[in-house]
């Protein structure tokens, strides 16, 4: 079985709509303590291009957590292969993932979160699929792009270890 990667969101609109998203980000937070939470692996690319159109003193840091393995169905057996160095306590806390799906990646940063004295926790999705989410207590505070309940790869996301360098999001299409 063989698969191709269909466009949906071409790189220029990934482009403007983070510059949109920064912009946003940054005018919420102006004059506060902020530190992007980058969840590990999909997100790099997003928030990379984010954090270099926010304020310098904007802080990363990273976690990593694990639940598709090389599979297209996230699992509900989440595992955390890196937590958070920094300290969040008194900070501005936006975690920043690529796609807010299932809902349970999103869950399971926010419960890790939980009781570490941040000053306010918000999501910041490049894409949202609302069609797929399995928890209903998840409500992205800033979305890139509502998508369609398709597999999407590029631009950090990926099918088992592929398409992550590509410049735009698409989609798998499988040959029988």
């Amino acid at each position: 079985m063989g698969e191709k990667v269909i466009p949906l969101i071409p790189e220029e609109m990934l482009r403007r709509r983070v510059m949109e998203l920064a912009e946003t980000v940054r005018l919420d937070y102006e004059g506060k303590s902020l530190i992007l939470v980058c969840v590990l692996h999909g997100s790099f690319m997003f928030s990379s291009d984010l954090m270099k159109l926010l304020p310098p003193e904007t802080e990363i840091d990273f976690v990593d957590v694990s639940s598709y393995g090389k599979g297209m169905k996230s699992s509900a057996n989440m595992e955390l292969l890196l937590d958070l160095q920094a300290s969040v306590e008194g900070k501005h806390v936006l975690v920043i993932e690529d796609i807010a799906d299932t809902g349970r990646t999103i869950d399971f940063v926010y419960k890790r979160l939980a009781g570490r004295g941040a000053a306010s926790v918000k999501l910041c999705t490049l894409l949202d699929k609302p069609s797929g989410r399995i928890l209903d207590n998840i409500h992205p505070d800033y979305v890139g792009f509502t998508i369609p309940n398709k597999f999407v790869v590029g631009y950090g996301l990926d099918f088992a270890h592929k398409y992550r360098g590509l410049q735009y999001i698409g989609y798998l299409s499988f040959d029988d």
